[in-house]
């Protein structure tokens, strides 16, 4: 049986499989690796802060991910596709590491997260 999403580690473990999917990804690992070309070292400790405040509302976290997007969506379009991958993979990530309410309600994060960013970057 599978554990719930219970502490920073649960999250690191999340967050890297997550992106261990998403750089190997021929859909949009390339966004990431190709065009954004992102500094994983210093990349994944925001992505770790940015869950953890989500799921714990710890406060450690102080950043735009609207803006980082729409500043992304400049350089490369993105589309609901790219969106709809980005959703797969983590949903897929959470259901292989977890269960319990914190892993839906990560899941249900990601999806409304997804779904205003698509709204605002890609339109309606």
């Amino acid at each position: 049986m599978k554990k719930d999403i219970k502490t920073r580690e649960d999250i690191e473990l999340l967050v890297i499989s997550f992106y261990d999917k998403v750089k190997a990804d021929d859909t949009i690992g390339y966004i990431f690796n190709d065009v954004a070309k992102v500094n994983w070292e210093k990349h994944l400790p925001v992505m770790f802060d940015f869950w953890e405040n989500i799921l714990f509302f710890t406060g450690g976290y102080a950043g735009n991910p609207m803006m980082i997007h729409q500043h992304l969506n400049k350089m490369f379009p993105l589309t609901k596709e790219h969106f709809k991958r980005w959703e797969a993979l983590f949903l897929q990530t959470v259901d292989e590491l977890f269960e319990g309410d914190k892993a839906e309600l990560a899941k249900q994060r990601a999806l409304s997260i997804s779904t205003v960013m698509q709204i605002k970057i890609v339109g309606g």
